[in-house]
């Protein structure tokens, strides 16, 4: 294994993408034994990799019991939802303003969508959650502030986790929710219509990771 890729670092990736994916669930206890046998290494660097995915708030260590997978916690889900909402209606404002940057976008958008569309007849939750996730950051890149794309950044693993969970619960209805949404979304960008965008990714998110209805956290003008 090369020196600047160490076991740690695998331990470290291989649970985190297990938990992003919900392969590993919230609640759950995994041992050191067991990731160690599944991933061919000695304890030391499961112990190294746990030290790191409980200081990234993934788990809590508990000695000699294992490592407990912590769930969303209350509240994050609303936080995340708000927080995405803020950043991705802004980028839309900004992209709109420019007759190239809405095409580009709009074409980027449609081949992810086309890119969801197979992945829905595959059958695989994971990579479909990970194009969503995908779709939504070709919105914030283009929206042309690098310090609102690195704190978006910083949301990706959250919404990974969170539309993992949601296509688990029921993946036909929820996966056929989100590429409906994100027509919708192409279309709203397509059509320059911001407060329209606003409005439909509000109740998007808000539907597909199950959470009650609420008022917009602002009004957006154009």
């Amino acid at each position: 294994m090369s020196m600047l890729y160490s076991a740690a670092d695998l331990v470290f990736d291989t649970v985190k993408e297990c938990i992003l994916t919900g392969e590993l669930q919230g609640g759950e206890l995994i041992s050191e034994g067991d990731i160690a046998k599944r991933l061919e290494v000695s304890r030391t660097p499961v112990r190294e990799g746990f030290l790191r995915l409980e200081a990234a708030g993934w788990m809590r260590l508990y000695p000699k019991k294992g490592a407990l997978i912590l769930p969303i916690a209350d509240g994050e889900a609303e936080a995340v939802v708000e927080a995405r909402y803020l950043v991705e209606t802004h980028a839309v404002r900004r992209i709109v303003q420019s007759d190239s940057a809405t095409e580009r976008v709009v074409s980027e958008l449609l081949d992810s969508v086309a890119r969801l569309q197979a992945l829905r007849h595959s059958n695989d939750t994971a990579d479909f959650a990970a194009e969503d996730a995908a779709f939504h950051g070709i919105i914030v890149q283009a929206g042309t502030n690098p310090i609102l794309a690195d704190f978006y950044s910083t949301l990706r693993d959250k919404q990974r986790r969170m539309s993992a969970l949601s296509l688990a619960r029921n993946p036909r209805a929820v996966g056929a929710d989100i590429l409906n949404d994100h027509e919708e979304l192409v279309d709203a960008v397509r059509r320059k219509d911001v407060e329209g965008f606003a409005e439909a990714i509000w109740l998007h998110m808000r539907s597909v990771h199950g959470l009650p209805p609420l008022p917009q956290p602002d009004r957006v003008r154009t």
